[in-house]
């Protein structure tokens, strides 16, 4: 059975992640914003960079193992990036409670029992896919169905490997620190 009362550490850690997570998305703004020229050859592969603004959704359900990490760590980021002033305003909040719900509904089908790599992939690529079914109508309506279709693709990849692959190798370093050791990732991941 897994334990599902959140405990004060883990309110502590998942909001501390996701503050954390919330500066970066607002600095990963600018990073967005200023790569635009280097993919001028095929501007959808810009999408390539997309998982880093899914981290947090993937990175706390990996450490708190809890019902709800995913979309709350995603959310609060979303708001923190938000109130600093994302380019994309309140659209943010909306963007970030679809992506953590979409990382959220995979660990929720393993019943919150299973935090294998191959999880955290489907996690981060359920996030991608969850930004590309909100970022399509609001920001590429115009856009042909097979452009979207590109778009989706290199979104997906990059979750999977910036928000799946990324935030294993995050919980992994941040085990080996001793950080995790009142968590139950760092315990298991210590044994490994």
């Amino acid at each position: 059975m897994v334990e599902q009362r959140w405990r004060t550490v883990d309110i502590v850690v998942a909001a501390t992640i996701a503050v954390a997570f919330g500066v970066v998305f607002f600095a990963w703004n600018s990073v967005w914003a200023g790569l635009k020229p280097a993919f001028v050859f095929m501007p959808p592969a810009r999408n390539l960079i997309y998982g880093m603004w899914l981290v947090p959704a993937v990175l706390g359900a990996l450490i708190v193992r809890k019902p709800g990490a995913a979309l709350f760590t995603e959310l609060v980021a979303a708001i923190v990036a938000s109130l600093l002033g994302s380019q994309w305003g309140l659209d943010t909040i909306l963007s970030g409670f679809v992506q953590g719900a979409a990382a959220e509904l995979v660990f929720a089908l393993t019943l919150y029992r299973t935090w294998t790599p191959v999880v955290a992939v489907a996690a981060g690529a359920a996030a991608g896919f969850g930004a590309w079914i909100h970022d399509m109508p609001v920001y590429f309506a115009k856009v042909a169905l097979g452009d979207q279709l590109v778009i989706g693709a290199f979104m997906l990849a990059s979750a999977a490997v910036i928000a799946g692959l990324g935030s294993q190798a995050l919980l992994t370093a941040l085990t080996r620190t001793g950080v995790l050791a009142s968590f139950a990732a760092g315990r298991t991941q210590q044994r490994i």
